[in-house]
């Protein structure tokens, strides 16, 4: 690399496995695959500026404690997708991952996400940005001698674009990886409303609408409650919850101003990007595929197969999990390894 740029960066290629063929079997299916089993994470709560929370789970490496990184050693915030949690089986596979080469994994639960209702009157959106850099300036003064990485699904990695492209070369992030990115917002919210994508946006609402109602009494008249349960899409819920709650003007101000695609060309930190072109959230078009192409910090790991947060191969008895490894080994090779790696 030379004054930061990416070069010759070869990402490993993916070979969906024979027994899950198919966008919707590899989202699905691999979501259950996943081993699930509970890491020996530590949980702080940290208080944010605007008197609420976030939780904040710290992986293990071998032979230093939970609290404790040498001096050079790595470490990478990972941020989870829209209703996951720091124990969805994308994130504790990637806190292997990291474990494994030596990187201090710290995960994030976004507010609502780690197991309770957040204290105030608003939840976590696709385009806040404020909240991964409160954490990573809380790390930059824990570990001021450790370079830091940044590991964004689905949502989280729009968030995590997002925040690299507003900061650019300014950026305390070191190095980054992000999958499953859903660049356009309003492109993926109408793509939502169709088919398959119907099943799936009906699930997230569910839980959304139930995180509403459980915040109901601090929420109070800053939105339409019977709009906010009533939604079916979300484009819905965004313009009757999102948008009132974050400062947006409606869904379409909130996507616009939010979507990652207008970030990417404004990157100045190396970062990989893993996407299947067959991912049901986003339709390939509107992947920005000229502005990544045209910056020469970014690595490219398209697929043409893979689904959403899935990239499942290997054996049936014994799946492998292409992203989190990936993702992992970009790290490692910009970071470098630590606790002995």
């Amino acid at each position: 690399m030379d004054d930061g740029k990416m070069k010759g960066y070869s990402v490993r290629p993916f070979r969906p496995a024979w027994w899950l063929r198919g966008a919707h079997a590899q989202t699905i299916v691999g979501r259950y695959l996943r081993n699930r089993q509970v890491l020996a994470l530590h949980r702080e709560r940290v208080d944010t500026p605007d008197g609420d929370f976030l939780d904040l789970d710290f992986a293990r490496v071998d032979g230093v404690g939970w609290d404790t990184v040498r001096p050079g050693d790595p470490v990478a915030v990972v941020l989870h997708g829209l209703e996951g949690s720091t124990r969805s089986g994308y994130v504790l596979q990637t806190l292997r991952e990291l474990a494994a080469r030596g990187i201090r994994g710290v995960a994030v639960n976004f507010r609502t996400c780690g197991g309770e209702p957040n204290r105030i009157a608003r939840f976590y959106h696709s385009g806040e940005t404020e909240d991964l850099a409160f954490v990573v300036g809380l790390l930059r003064e824990r570990w001021p001698d450790s370079p830091l990485g940044a590991v964004g699904y689905s949502l989280g990695g729009n968030v995590l674009l997002k925040y690299l492209g507003e900061r650019g070369a300014e950026s305390p992030v070191r190095a980054a990886a992000a999958v499953s990115v859903p660049f356009d917002l309003g492109a993926g919210a109408t793509s939502m409303e169709r088919g398959m994508g119907r099943i799936y946006t009906w699930s997230f609402l569910r839980s959304l609408r139930r995180k509403y109602a459980a915040k109901r009494g601090i929420i109070g008249d800053a939105v339409d409650g019977a709009r906010v349960l009533s939604a079916r899409t979300f484009r819905e819920f965004d313009d009757a919850a999102t948008a009132p709650l974050h400062g947006f003007r409606d869904a379409e101000d909130y996507y616009t101003r939010s979507s990652s695609a207008g970030f990417v060309d404004r990157i100045r930190v190396p970062t990989l990007l893993l996407h299947s072109v067959d991912d049901p959230f986003l339709p390939n078009g509107a992947i920005p595929h000229e502005a990544i192409r045209g910056n020469p910090f970014l690595a490219e790991g398209f697929t043409r197969g893979g689904g959403h947060v899935g990239f499942v191969h290997g054996k049936p008895w014994a799946p492998e999990f292409w992203a989190e490894g990936e993702a992992a080994r970009f790290l490692a090779e910009h970071l470098g390894g630590g606790a002995g790696q």
